[in-house]
């Protein structure tokens, strides 16, 4: 059985904190953010992801973006430096046909994003707690995009840490032979 202890930092590290500092984060490293993410796997290279994002440079755009989401989420995602959406395309650019895997991609490239953010001391935030429609109209999204996860990413509150006992499931629950729900690890 693998050890956790081989994983990579920046992963082994990464969690979804609800508590902030009130830091900014510099353009190069936001722009490495979301350099990662471009280097995320897609299904014949499409890369179907965007990201439509507002950082606390620009009160009025972050405040739109912010109440995009559920009161929980905007109680605790306020103090982020960045909040955005994810948006994936729901065809292929090279030939019109149904992309059924871009928000498996547009997930990946938010995991990705999420990985480098935790390497470089930050951490990312995904949440299902928005308005999805609103974020289409007031951000006129094509309707070839379809509307993916919300997130949140700044520097973790000084104080605040992962949670204690924080597990996962075992690998015989996630991992399986042809036959369903036969343990391969």
């Amino acid at each position: 059985m693998p050890e956790t202890n081989l994983l990579l930092p920046a992963i082994a590290n990464r969690w979804s904190p609800r508590t902030y500092a009130d830091k900014p984060i510099d353009p190069e490293t936001l722009a490495t953010l979301f350099e990662a993410a471009r280097w995320a796997a897609s299904c014949f290279g499409e890369e179907p992801w965007r990201f439509v994002i507002a950082t606390k440079a620009d009160p009025e755009k972050f405040a739109q973006v912010l109440n995009l989401l559920v009161p929980f989420n905007q109680d605790w995602a306020k103090n982020a430096y960045v909040v955005g959406i994810t948006v994936a395309k729901k065809t292929f650019t090279k030939n019109g046909n149904p992309n059924r895997f871009n928000l498996h991609d547009a997930g990946a490239a938010l995991a990705t994003l999420a990985i480098q953010a935790s390497a470089l001391g930050l951490q990312a935030h995904g949440m299902g707690g928005f308005d999805a429609q609103k974020a289409r109209t007031e951000f006129g999204v094509p309707d070839d995009f379809e509307i993916g996860a919300a997130f949140a990413v700044g520097y973790v509150n000084g104080s605040a840490a992962p949670p204690e006992g924080r597990t996962r499931k075992p690998l015989s629950e996630l991992v399986f032979t042809p036959t369903w729900g036969e343990p391969a690890l």
